[in-house]
């Protein structure tokens, strides 16, 4: 028999890095949250890579920190291994990324949650979800107990209608042998929302012990380690080492002559498949010209003896996989511990939504991570957040937070996803970004935390830190126009030796620190005073420095773009009545609804001429009003 079980303001289905940023988000603004998954065992889980950031995704990392989220500080608490991915490039590329201790990540975030006031962690699977006569969702679990609660936040990861595949055997399952969410997919077709099939996969894990790592690439840390949170000040250090191998000639027969035993490509599986991370078979047919692909032994935590192996994930039968990982140096004799193997699931489309991540037909219902289409862990616990905040605010009557392009990765990516959609599972790249100089991991700080400070995520300790960083980097960017140095026999030997052209006359420091041969460490000796500054400080400032005219070029365009931001579509309009507008424009924007002309620009399928034929038409309602 159904009973009411509890009444709260936020519900979120899913404890994966969505799901708990949400729910975390959703608490700690006052908000009473309560958040569901189908093993409590399960909390965020890491089943494919154990690892945290990499290339853009470090950046979200990041951000979510610097909004006062959890995921960086975790991260920090249980890295193995923490590498600055692009050092040699510019930049806006640097990416931190971290081999993390799967359990130890999963425990600390499971206990997080159940130290949380205002927050209830329950294991449940939800298999309805409708709304109420009162007005408020009603979720009612496979139990047969229902809650209601006033916003909703769907997070549910691969486990909803997931199913695994390995070679000709499929069975319905989540990630890691855990229980999909079965019933769940029907309840949301039945409320009027659009759902797809996608896919995704993870290699397999294999036996330490059964690894020959004699002549195995050595992957290590950097000493020293950089956090990803701001407020972790002794990061520690890293704990072991990992191993890059390569594919070769055997892997690649093994694969061709058994590719029709694929599910991928027997046709078997019908959801689309990531674009940027495939599986091993796909490289292999895609890239056939290449003679190797490389790959990465990783461990998964300090207690176990399992070993991932990135960049190998697979649905060919367990058979095949056992013959082509025995090909590959270092891995001849290898025991499988678990079989790679693809997973499909239900997900949402994603332009059903607005920025706040709340679907624009079911008030109080939000999307957030692969449940909108989107890949990986740092993407998922991104739109957690801004999910968890947006719903809490809702509910307290509150201006949302709606973050653009030009201010964060973060507004980036939910950008794309509500306003063009994915036809695959989207990954963030830095590629992505048109403001990618103004987007940098080092200013996540400066762009975000004064947001968070303002919607009540940041503590008084956490902003008195900010608030002092940020003054001394305007201390020292006024004490290096200051400074003056004068020539010495010592300085012009940094100068020769650093192929730069030595000086006769005095010249400021900054005028130094602006040619590219240069930098803070290099001009120590005789610039004492810069030794005694904060890593993180000396990074920005000097980034500051070097590149303020292509900064200011891309502040000046943020400008302007933010203008087209500032022009707001009513969200009445009828777009089947205006004239001029060609019908592919008509068809798109009334079914995606952008809230302003800059979104609206960003629709595939709406050229120049439409944004010209709309603003004219949104200057002449404004003057008949």
């Amino acid at each position: 028999m159904k009973f009411i079980a509890g009444e709260f303001d936020v519900a979120v289905i899913g404890a994966g890095h969505a799901g708990i940023e949400a729910a975390l988000a959703s608490a700690r603004l006052g908000s009473k949250t309560v958040v569901f998954t189908i093993n409590m065992d399960a909390v965020g889980n890491c089943p494919c890579n154990p690892s945290i950031g990499g290339t853009a995704k470090g950046h979200l990392v990041r951000e979510i920190d610097a909004l006062g989220g959890e995921m960086g500080k975790a991260a920090d608490a249980c890295f193995l291994q923490s590498r600055m991915l692009n050092r040699g490039k510019g930049p806006a590329v640097h990416s931190l990324r971290a081999q993390i201790d799967r359990r130890a990540y999963s425990t600390r975030m499971k206990h997080t949650l159940e130290l949380q006031q205002n927050l209830e962690l329950r294991q449940a699977e939800i298999t309805e979800l409708e709304k109420s006569d009162d007005g408020k969702w009603l979720l009612t679990t496979r139990l047969e107990a229902q809650y209601k609660a006033k916003a909703v936040i769907l997070a549910t990861g691969t486990y909803l209608g997931g199913k695994i595949y390995v070679g000709d055997v499929s069975y319905k399952s989540g990630p890691d042998g855990m229980f999909p969410a079965e019933f769940l997919p029907d309840s949301l077709e039945k409320l009027g929302m659009e759902i797809r099939r996608f896919k995704t996969g993870t290699p397999a894990r294999v036996l330490r012990s059964s690894i020959d790592f004699t002549d195995l690439e050595e992957q290590n840390g950097d000493d020293p380690v950089v956090p990803f949170s701001y407020d972790t000040i002794e990061p520690g250090e890293n704990k072991v080492k990992c191993y890059v191998s390569r594919t070769n000639e055997k892997t690649k027969k093994i694969i061709l002559d058994n590719i029709s035993r694929s599910p991928m490509y027997s046709g078997k599986i019908e959801g689309t498949g990531p674009r940027y991370c495939p599986s091993i078979e796909d490289k292999i047919v895609r890239f056939s010209d290449r003679e190797s692909h490389q790959l990465f032994i990783e461990p998964c935590g300090l207690d176990t003896e399992e070993m991932y192996i990135q960049g190998m994930s697979s649905s060919l039968p367990e058979d095949v996989q056992i013959d082509f990982y025995h090909t590959i140096k270092g891995l001849e004799n290898c025991v499988i511990m678990r079989p790679a193997y693809a997973i499909e699931y239900f997900c949402a489309d994603p332009i059903q939504m607005n920025r706040t991540l709340e679907f624009r037909d079911f008030p109080g219902l939000y999307g957030a991570g692969q449940f909108n289409g989107s890949s990986g862990y740092e993407e998922a616990a991104a739109q957690g957040i801004v999910a968890g905040i947006n719903a809490a605010l809702k509910i307290q009557g509150k201006e949302p937070m709606i973050l653009d392009r030009a201010s964060s990765y973060i507004g980036t990516l939910i950008d794309d996803l509500v306003t063009k959609g994915c036809h695959d599972p989207y990954r963030m790249m830095t590629s992505r970004s048109e403001y990618r100089l103004i987007l940098r991991q080092d200013n996540a700080d400066t762009r975000l935390t004064p947001i968070g400070r303002k919607i009540g995520l940041i503590s008084d300790e956490r902003w008195d830190r900010f608030q002092k960083k940020q003054e001394l980097i305007k201390e020292e960017l006024k004490r290096v126009q200051k400074t003056v140095l004068t020539p010495s026999e010592e300085l012009n030997e940094i100068l020769r030796s650093h192929n730069t052209s030595e000086i006769t006359t005095g010249i400021r420091l900054i005028d130094l620190l602006k040619r590219p041969e240069l930098n803070y460490e290099i001009l120590s000796p005789v610039d004492p005073v810069s030794k005694d500054l904060e890593a993180n400080v000396r990074e920005q400032v000097e980034i500051e420095i070097k590149y303020e005219g292509y900064i200011k070029r891309q502040l000046m365009i943020i400008e302007q773009i933010r203008k087209l931001e500032s022009k707001i579509i009513p969200e009445d309009i009828d777009y089947t009545s205006i004239d001029g507008l060609r019908l592919e424009a008509r068809e798109k924007l009334s079914k995606i609804r952008p809230e302003s002309i800059g979104q609206a620009s960003r629709i595939s399928g709406v050229s120049p001429a439409d944004i010209s034929v709309l603003v004219i038409y949104l200057s002449t309602l404004k003057n008949n009003r």
